[in-house]
Order: C-alpha cells, then sequence, then structure tokens
C-alpha cells in the first residue's frame, strides 16, 4: 500500500511539473488568485495578443511564459504600480487552448483540436475528428516542423506536439468491371491479387471467363498499358481489371 501511495504521489507530481512547464498561448484559459485580495481573482482566457485582463493592471502580456513565471510578473506588475506591498499570486492553467493541432483530409469532421493533455495519442486526435471517413488511408501522414512521417493510424505510441498537422489520404484503390458481379472501386490490400481482387467485386459471372482477364496500369511515364493478367499478379493502386465474356 506505502509503495502505491508512493507511486501515485509521483504521478501527481509529475502531472502538476508538466502543467507548470507549459508555457501560456492565445486561448489558453487561466485563473488568477492574488492571497488575501478576493477582489482580484481572475479568470480569464488569453487573447490573441497574448493578454489577459486584470483589475487594477489591465492588459498583463503572459503568452510564452510558463505559470509560474506569470504568476511572478503580476506580483511585480502590482508591486511596480504601488497596488500592493508584498503580493503573492498564483496562476493555475485551467484549459490547455494553445497547444493544437491540425487534422486535415478523410477525416468526418477536419479542423484545428486542442491538445488538452501533457500527452495525446495519434488515434485519440483523429476519434476527436470523428474518425476516418470512407475511402480514408489507415497511414496517414504527420507533419512536423516542416518533416514528413507515415504512421499507423492505430499507432498509440506516437504522441502528437501543438503545430502539428495530421493529413488522411485517400486509400489506394483497384477498379474492377465487365463480367464480375459487382463492378466498383475497391481498397487495395497488401499482395492483393487478381484473383482476391475478383472476389472483392463478387466473383465472375456466368458469362465471363477466368482466361479473358485484362490489367490496365499506369507506368511511369504516365502510359497505360493493357496486358493479359494472371490470377496471381499482384495488385496495385489505380490498376484496371476487366473481365471479359468467355467466347464459347
Amino acid at each position: 500500500m506505502i509503495r502505491i501511495a508512493v507511486v501515485l504521489l509521483m504521478v501527481a507530481f509529475s502531472a502538476a511539473a508538466a502543467a507548470q512547464a507549459q508555457k501560456l498561448g492565445p486561448g489558453d484559459a487561466v485563473r488568477v488568485t492574488v492571497f488575501g485580495q478576493p477582489d482580484l481573482t481572475t479568470e480569464a482566457r488569453v487573447s490573441d495578443k497574448g493578454t489577459i485582463d486584470m483589475p487594477l493592471l489591465g492588459s498583463v502580456k503572459l503568452a510564452g511564459l510558463a505559470p509560474s513565471e506569470a504568476a511572478n510578473a503580476i506580483e511585480r506588475a502590482l508591486k511596480k504600480g504601488q497596488f500592493l506591498k508584498n503580493p503573492q499570486v498564483t496562476l493555475a492553467l485551467t484549459a490547455v487552448r494553445s497547444r493544437q493541432v491540425s487534422v486535415l483530409g478523410l477525416v468526418t469532421r477536419p479542423g484545428r483540436y486542442p491538445l488538452e493533455e501533457a500527452h495525446v495519442a495519434l488515434p485519440d486526435i483523429i476519434a476527436a475528428a470523428g474518425g476516418i471517413a470512407a475511402g480514408g488511408k489507415q497511414t496517414v501522414t504527420v507533419i512536423r516542423d516542416g518533416v514528413t512521417r507515415e504512421v499507423s493510424a492505430l499507432d498509440r505510441r506516437f504522441e502528437l506536439k501543438g503545430g502539428d498537422t495530421v493529413y488522411v489520404d485517400r486509400a489506394p484503390v483497384f477498379y474492377i468491371y465487365g463480367e464480375v458481379a459487382r463492378s466498383g472501386a475497391y481498397p487495395v490490400t497488401p499482395h492483393m491479387t487478381v484473383m482476391q481482387a475478383i472476389s472483392v467485386g463478387g466473383g465472375i459471372t456466368p458469362r465471363g471467363s477466368e482466361r479473358r482477364v485484362k490489367l490496365r496500369r499506369t507506368g511511369p511515364d504516365g502510359k497505360v498499358i493493357e496486358r493479359d493478367a494472371r490470377l496471381q499478379d499482384i495488385v496495385k493502386a489505380d490498376d484496371v481489371i476487366y473481365v471479359k465474356e468467355s467466347i464459347f
């Protein structure tokens, strides 16, 4: 029991330390308390200019300061203005809005989302955006400080930082038509064969023939090449599979 209590105390201390290390920015909500001066208690949101309005002081710039540094700045302002001789100020960060992530592309609700906690995993912010929309890729692109990386949308080990951009691109698809039960566009899965692609399309109709399957693919030069497809050929993104009628 003692060991558990110590662990819980360490976790609480770490969380408090993280909150104190968080630099204030526009949109953050704070509560300012001046000991013995209830009339000076202020709950405010940091403006786009990085300031809050305080009784007696008016506009006070807090952006870029940790909560403890902001409290010290208010104390100095109260002393300098000769409003209080020895003010004791505490400032608590009550809601984080300055650390935001942009979630764009094929998600249900694209937009900017705040990182409310010190550690936010990628799947959580995608869930906040309503999840990946139909046709979206399960591997997303994260842009951080101008550097892009591909990350699985389910990777809970990947933590986001303020200023990150998460982009969900269209999932790779292939197209199948002709003598199949369900013509259309379908997602390409790793190592998918032509036989599996035909199965996804509902299989060949009685009029079709698995010996008369064509595959059209765009090459690196942009030219479209059509050839006979074998059932074990690997399907790539944007391939077009055409099942022709049997000649018998």
